[in-house]
């Protein structure tokens, strides 16, 4: 039982450090296209890049989950149904920060996409127990 819980925190730990990795790296890749697209004075443009950045960063936390569960085996979720966690996270991050600055909301998306994450680690772990 002890090895069971050490294996389920250390796969929980890992899929937070991918999840958090690529939603970083997912984030370096959006900012670099923004920075492109904000050069090219096209308003519409540059509005669905904002769009984008919630939605580009979310998957980046969803895919870190996915190939975590996939590697390790302890879990086997569809990249649609770890998606809508950051999705709902990222776009709450960044709807509360975007008033104090645009380009602020790095740090909203990242709050509170790591928190529904983790809320949804938590979900799961509260379902298992009660099946």
């Amino acid at each position: 039982m002890k090895g069971t819980a050490t294996r389920h925190v250390v796969g929980v730990a890992l899929k937070m450090a991918a999840s958090v990795l690529c939603a970083g790296m997912f984030y370096g890749i959006w900012l670099a296209v923004f920075l492109l697209a904000a050069e090219s004075n096209k308003p519409v443009i540059q509005a669905f890049s904002w769009v984008a950045a919630p939605v580009v960063t979310a998957a980046g936390f969803a895919l870190g989950v996915v190939i975590v569960e996939r590697l390790v085996g302890v879990g086997q979720a569809r990249f649609l149904q770890v998606f809508v966690w950051p999705l709902a996270g990222c776009v709450i991050g960044a709807l509360a920060v975007y008033w104090y600055g645009p380009m602020l909301i790095v740090f909203g998306m990242f709050a509170v996409g790591t928190a529904s994450v983790v809320l949804r680690e938590i979900m799961l772990h509260a379902k298992n127990r009660h099946h």
